[in-house]
């Protein structure tokens, strides 16, 4: 499994908000300045589905990262399985000004593990600052 973390200075409420809105999630989930979420359905209960369409700015890369929820506590974790067949999860540890949100998942075969790491941890990161800023 892949780990990635980060903790966002605001109250729970606003990161779960953040998080599993679509209106929200195509301003914040991306890797770098070059990408962007074009589209996103998100159907947040177990049995629903997501799909994010991510692109390179540039035209030369689209993609859809889906699958179905398999777990969904509100305010505090959220489990989902790719189509792939790969699992991850999403859990939100609050505390009074605080998120320490911590996403786990399977690596794909077809990437680097490091560059799997590193690409979630920047939109982890690209996370905290639109909610922290916003």
């Amino acid at each position: 499994m892949i780990t990635v973390q980060n903790t966002i200075k605001d109250a729970i409420d606003k990161v779960w908000e953040f998080w599993t809105t679509p209106e929200h999630i195509v301003k914040w989930n991306f890797p770098s300045e070059d990408w962007h979420t074009i589209q996103v359905e998100n159907d947040l209960r177990v049995g629903g589905k997501f799909k994010y369409t991510m692109a390179a700015k540039n035209g030369n890369t689209v993609f859809d990262f889906e699958g179905v929820y398999t777990r969904v506590e509100t305010f505090s974790e959220i489990e989902y399985q790719l189509f792939d067949n790969r699992t991850g999860s999403v859990h939100f540890e609050a505390s009074s000004d605080k998120v320490i949100l911590t996403e786990k998942f399977q690596p794909e075969a077809g990437n680097p593990e490091e560059m799997q790491q590193q690409w979630c941890q920047a939109v982890i990161d690209h996370f905290k600052d639109y909610v922290e800023n916003n």
